[in-house]
C-alpha cells in the first residue's frame, strides 16, 4: 500500500489548504511538522528536490509538489487515481 506524506510548519496556510483537500478526498496521510526539526527538514529538501517551501507532499513515495501542484493534479482529473493507489 502507497501511502501519503506531507511536510509542514506550524500555522502555513499552503499546508492547511493541502490537507484539507487531502481530508476532503477522505485520503489518511502522515504529517511530518518540521517547524522545530531541522533533521526532517533537511529530509524534506533532500526528497523534494532542493524545494524548501512547504508543504511537500509525497504519495506513494513520488514527489507531487506543493499545495498548488496538488490543487491542480486534482482540477485535472489527476489526484484521485493517485489517492486510490493508497487506499
Amino acid at each position: 500500500m502507497s501511502k501519503i506524506e506531507i511536510y509542514t510548519k506550524f500555522l502555513c496556510p499552503y499546508c492547511t489548504r493541502a490537507k484539507s483537500l487531502l481530508k476532503a478526498k477522505g485520503a489518511a496521510f502522515e504529517e511530518i511538522d518540521i517547524t522545530l526539526c531541522g533533521d526532517r527538514r533537511s529530509e524534506m529538501i533532500q526528497r523534494a528536490h532542493g524545494r524548501t517551501t512547504v508543504p511537500q507532499i509525497f504519495i506513494g513515495g513520488q514527489h507531487i509538489g506543493g499545495s498548488d501542484d496538488l490543487a491542480a493534479l486534482d482540477a485535472d482529473g489527476k489526484l484521485d487515481p493517485l489517492l486510490a493507489q493508497t487506499a
